[in-house]
C-alpha cells in the first residue's frame, strides 16, 4: 500500500464520514438547493446552510451568509483579483506566493495593474519593515499566503492585517494551506477577503473552495446567472451569497466539506495541528543530519510541509525512486510556486516536498527516512 505524503496538495485519506456525506448528497438528496419548495430541494438548501455555518465557525467569519462557495482557492483568488483591481491600481504580494496569485496578476499587469513584491527572508518570512514602506504607498490590495505550500513557513498575519486595517487597505489572505490547521479569525483580524481550499486541511473532496469578502468591499462577481432567487430580475442579486454563486452548486462536494469540518471540530484543530507539526519537526531534524541533504526549514512552521534537496540528484529523480522502489508518494519540483522557490534558493529544480497529514503516524516517518537512507546509500 502506498505511503501517501502529499497532503499539502490534497489530503488523503479523508475521514470516513466525508465519503459517506458525498454519497448521501448524491443518493439521498439529489436535488439542487434553492431551486424548489419540495422536500429534496429543502434538504439540499439545509445542507448548504449547515456547511456555511460550520465554515463561518472554523474561519472566524462573522456571519454564515458571508461564506461563499467556489470550485477551489484558485477561483476564489481570481474572483477577488479580477473583481476588485482596476487599471492603474497597485497590489502588494509576498515573495512566497503561489501561481494562483502570480498568474492572474501577470495577466492584469497587461491591463495596467502594478504588482510589487514584498521581500521575504531566505526561510520565507515576510520582511515587515519592507512591507511597512510599501504599504505607505497605499496600494489597492495586499495579498498574503498564510502558510507556504513549499516549506510550511507561517506568516505574521495578525500584524500584517493590523497594519493594513490602520491604513484602510484590504488584505486578501490565501489560506489554502492553513485552513483547518491554523486558527483563522477573519472577522477579528478585519480581513478584506479570505480564500481557501476545501480539499486540503479542511479534509473535503476536490472541487469546492471557500471565499469570504468583507461586506463593505464591492468586489464584482466573475459571472452572473441563475441563483434561484429574484428570478424576475435581469440583474444579478446584490446580496450574499447569491451575488457570487450563480449556477447549480457542487452539493456533493459541499456535503463532503461539511463532514470534513465536522471532523475538525470534533477532533480539535489544536490536536490536528500539534500532530502534524510534531511529525514535521521530527522529519526535519532527522533530514538535517543526513549527509548530502539540504533542508529548507522555515523560521516559524505553520504546516507539516517539509522541503529538501539531495546533493547531485534532481528532486524529480528522488521522487521517482521513492515511488518505484518504496511505494512512497511525495511531491517534487516547483509546486506551482516558482516565486517561493526563488526566495528559498531552490529554483529552478525545486525540492522534494514531504507533507504528512493527520492520518500519518510516526512509523510512516521512520519508514520514509529508512527508505531515503537506503536510496542514498545505494547511490553511493
Amino acid at each position: 500500500m502506498t505511503l501517501y505524503l502529499d497532503n499539502a496538495a490534497t489530503t488523503y485519506p479523508k475521514p470516513p464520514q466525508v465519503y459517506e456525506a458525498v454519497q448521501y448528497a448524491m443518493r439521498e438528496v439529489g436535488a439542487s438547493p434553492g431551486r424548489g419548495a419540495y422536500r429534496m430541494a429543502r434538504d439540499a438548501s439545509e445542507l448548504m446552510a449547515s456547511a456555511r455555518e460550520k465554515a463561518a465557525r472554523l474561519l472566524g467569519i462573522p456571519h454564515s451568509d458571508q461564506v461563499l462557495f467556489t470550485r477551489n482557492a484558485t477561483e476564489s483568488i481570481n474572483l477577488v483579483l479580477k473583481g476588485w483591481l482596476r487599471p492603474g491600481d497597485r497590489v502588494l504580494i509576498s515573495a512566497m506566493e503561489h501561481n494562483a496569485v502570480v498568474r492572474p496578476l501577470e495577466r492584469l499587469k497587461g491591463m495596467g495593474v502594478q504588482a510589487d513584491i514584498i521581500p521575504c527572508s531566505s526561510k520565507g518570512r515576510l520582511d515587515l519593515e519592507a512591507f511597512g514602506k510599501l504599504l505607505a504607498l497605499l496600494p489597492r490590495l495586499v495579498v498574503l499566503t498564510h502558510a507556504s505550500n513549499v516549506n510550511g513557513a507561517l506568516q505574521p498575519v495578525s500584524q500584517v492585517a493590523a497594519m493594513c486595517h490602520d491604513l484602510g487597505v484590504p488584505l486578501l489572505l490565501d489560506a489554502a494551506q492553513s485552513a483547518g490547521v491554523q486558527p483563522i479569525r477573519a472577522g477579528d483580524w478585519k480581513l478584506g477577503m479570505l480564500a481557501c481550499s476545501g480539499h486540503k486541511g479542511l479534509l473535503g473532496p476536490p472541487g469546492v473552495g471557500i471565499l469570504y469578502i468583507r461586506p463593505d468591499l464591492d468586489v464584482a462577481p466573475l459571472m452572473e446567472g441563475g441563483t434561484g432567487s429574484r428570478s424576475e430580475d435581469f440583474l444579478q442579486p446584490e446580496y450574499c451569497p447569491d451575488r457570487y454563486e450563480s449556477g447549480t452548486p457542487n452539493l456533493p462536494g459541499i456535503a463532503g466539506l461539511a463532514a470534513g469540518m465536522d471532523f475538525i471540530l470534533d477532533t480539535g484543530m489544536d490536536t490536528i495541528r500539534e500532530h502534524e507539526l510534531a511529525l514535521a519537526a521530527f522529519l526535519e531534524n532527522e533530514l538535517e543530519h543526513m549527509a548530502g541533504v539540504k533542508v529548507y526549514s522555515p523560521e516559524e512552521r505553520g504546516t507539516g510541509s517539509v522541503s529538501f534537496t539531495v546533493e547531485g540528484l534532481n528532486p524529480a529523480d528522488v521522487g521517482y525512486l521513492l515511488d518505484e522502489a518504496y511505494d512512497i508518494a511525495v511531491r517534487t519540483g516547483l509546486h506551482c510556486a516558482p516565486l517561493a522557490h526563488r526566495t528559498l534558493g531552490s529554483f529552478p529544480e525545486g525540492t522534494v516536498r514531504v507533507s504528512p497529514g493527520y492520518s500519518t503516524v510516526m512509523e510512516d516517518m521512520h519508514y520514509f527516512l529508512q527508505s531515503l537512507w537506503s536510496l542514498l546509500n545505494r547511490r553511493r
